[in-house]
């Protein structure tokens, strides 16, 4: 049964009140050709539930899981272990029904479980404050370059043209509404980060400089030096992460100069979940930034006794008073995967991330290893965590796909990322975690061994 309870008189009153003669006035900005101009082809308007339930396994049974292959996808969205327990954890009552804890007194658990969360976020990336996340590792990029221009008012970015791609149209979208100059680049295809490229971007009318760490190719740029370079021009660092597991190995970008760390969580306690929902990470490395920040901070106090106990310190957002100075639009934060990344960080502790950190790395440096003598195949990389790019004598996303219907799936063939750039064809990039077994391994240099023969 549909449930429309405005009527005809109740829709235009609404439509005068906003100044719009039809309901189609209100998607004039969507584009012409992305508009439906009736049903679905092939879609029925009803069926019974029973029909959709076969219809839908039917589907299902298209589908490859990662569980169910050799598994070597990466570019962002990575597949390690998590622990039952980080699931029976997260549905417990008390966390599971919990929602914006504007009311202290009465949400204590969810207050300092985010209290928690900003901790580990602060310490994992090197900085001073981190906030209670936010939506996602790209909007947490857009949201950090939004704030580098509040801080040093300038409107020039410069983007590293090894920025994950969907980052940098992310910021290329919300740039449009804010007149902010975007400079961006192409990722250059070599076994080292062009540096000194990016650097020569840099200039006085520069707000913010992003790079990303490691980067799309799996390369780890030099970001100390980027970030002298950013500071002596008055610009701000921003580094992109989205494998957190790697901090475990490598410095952490606010011990570099990094100002301002942003990322993707998803990687701890957070699975592949056909995309989402998934966790953004976001801290500043001086505290003097904090009132720029965007969404909220959960802070540590003490009650009318004396007693410890956490509140909602900082919460600049739209919906809030003073709505017209809010720092960001974003209007919530996603708690049930912040919980989920506390939780599993806390199991790891700091040996346990550092082990696992190893355990990827290692994996990784074996892959690599016996994947540089398949014949027609190249690794590119010099330095790597656990994600490198190899190059294929041959068409990449044609040898990935056909390799994908054999039920391998060998990685992100790079012209899927960068369907603009020509050269970048042979690319694949090919991502190992500690749920990657050498058999699986053996798998795909077999499997390649076989197709550029």
């Amino acid at each position: 049964m549909r449930y429309l309870p405005l009527t005809d008189t109740d829709r235009a009153e609404m439509l005068d009140v906003i100044g719009a003669s039809t309901i189609d006035d209100l998607f004039v900005d969507v584009p012409e050709a992305a508009r439906l101009d009736g049903p679905i082809e092939g879609l029925p308007l009803h069926a019974s539930e029973m029909a959709v339930e076969r219809h839908m396994r039917r589907l299902s049974k298209k589908n490859l899981a990662a569980a169910d292959a050799p598994f070597f996808l990466g570019a962002g969205a990575y597949r390690h272990h998590v622990p039952a327990s980080v699931d029976h954890i997260i549905q417990r009552g008390e966390f599971l029904t919990a929602y914006t804890p504007y009311q202290p007194e009465i949400a204590q658990g969810t207050l300092q479980m985010l209290f928690e969360f900003q901790t580990q976020v602060a310490r994992l990336y090197g900085c001073a404050v981190a906030n209670a996340s936010m939506y996602d590792g790209s909007t947490a990029c857009w949201e950090a370059v939004a704030m580098a221009g509040r801080v040093t008012k300038k409107k020039r970015v410069v983007l590293s043209g090894a920025l994950h791609p969907h980052y940098a149209e992310v910021v290329r979208t919300m740039a449009k509404f804010t007149e902010d100059e975007i400079a961006g680049a192409a990722p250059a295809l070599q076994a080292q980060p062009d540096n000194d490229g990016l650097i020569t971007r840099i200039d006085e009318q520069t707000s913010c400089v992003v790079v990303q760490y490691p980067d799309i190719l799996g390369r780890l740029p030099d970001v100390a030096k980027i970030a002298d370079a950013a500071h002596e021009k008055g610009a701000l660092l921003i580094v992109v992460n989205t494998e957190p597991v790697a901090l475990g190995a490598i410095k952490s970008p606010g011990e570099l100069g990094a100002d301002i760390v942003v990322g993707e969580g998803q990687s701890i306690g957070v699975g592949l979940n056909f995309g989402g929902p998934y966790l953004g990470l976001f801290a500043v490395r001086d505290q003097k930034h904090v009132r720029q920040m965007p969404g909220r901070l959960c802070g540590e106090t003490t009650d009318a006794e004396g007693k410890r106990g956490f509140v909602l310190t900082l919460s600049t957002r739209e919906q809030h008073i003073r709505r017209e100075k809010a720092t960001s639009n974003i209007c919530t934060n996603s708690g049930l995967c912040a919980l989920a990344f506390s939780v599993h960080m806390t199991l790891l502790g700091e040996k346990g991330l550092r082990a696992l950190a190893a355990e990827n790395h290692r994996l990784t440096c074996l892959a690599a290893d016996r994947l540089a003598k398949v014949p027609g195949v190249t690794v590119l990389n010099d330095t790597f965590f656990n994600e490198f790019t190899i190059l294929v004598d041959g068409d990449a996303r044609g040898i990935v796909r056909e390799l994908a219907e054999d039920g391998v799936l060998a990685g992100v063939a790079l012209s899927r990322l960068f369907p603009d750039k020509e050269d970048i064809a042979r690319g694949i990039l090919v991502a190992v975690t500690e749920t990657t077994s050498e058999d699986d391994i053996d798998a795909l240099c077999s499997a390649l061994k076989e197709k550029l023969a």
